[in-house]
């Protein structure tokens, strides 16, 4: 099965699993899916992630808080394979009145968007993430 938007299928394993209250959801693996785990993980997002490179598998642990309220309240996919959303590094939107995050994907890689800001580099705006 072919997948055309893998960025929209990787968010949307995550929100479907933490509906689900699964304890981990699996991803196929790539580049750009790494880089975003990566920043899940360092904003608290997520709990852990572990590569395994031989089946192209990456497995994102879900992050609950004491009553088993997923930690991520809300996933939504800005730039789509049909309609490019870019922005400069001026007006990287705050998401949710700095309650959340943007992802950007840069010249310089995918960032965060308050570090996109300091790096003053703007770019492709991938997803929002409250």
């Amino acid at each position: 099965m072919t997948i055309n938007d893998p960025i929209a299928d990787f968010l949307t394993r995550i929100r479907n699993g933490q509906k689900a209250k699964h304890r981990f959801v699996d991803i196929r693996l790539s580049k750009m899916k790494r880089e975003l785990a990566q920043i899940l993980k360092d904003q608290g997002f997520v709990t852990n992630f572990i590569i395994d490179e031989s089946k192209g598998l990456m497995r994102i642990f879900l992050k609950y808080n004491a009553k088993r309220n997923g930690v991520i309240h809300g996933l939504t996919r800005i730039s789509k394979p049909g309609l490019r959303k870019y922005t400069p590094a001026k007006s990287i939107p705050k998401v949710r009145n700095g309650m959340g995050i943007a992802i950007l994907s840069t010249s310089r890689g995918v960032f965060e968007g308050s570090k996109a800001k300091q790096e003053k580099v703007g770019g492709e705006i991938l997803c929002h993430i409250w």
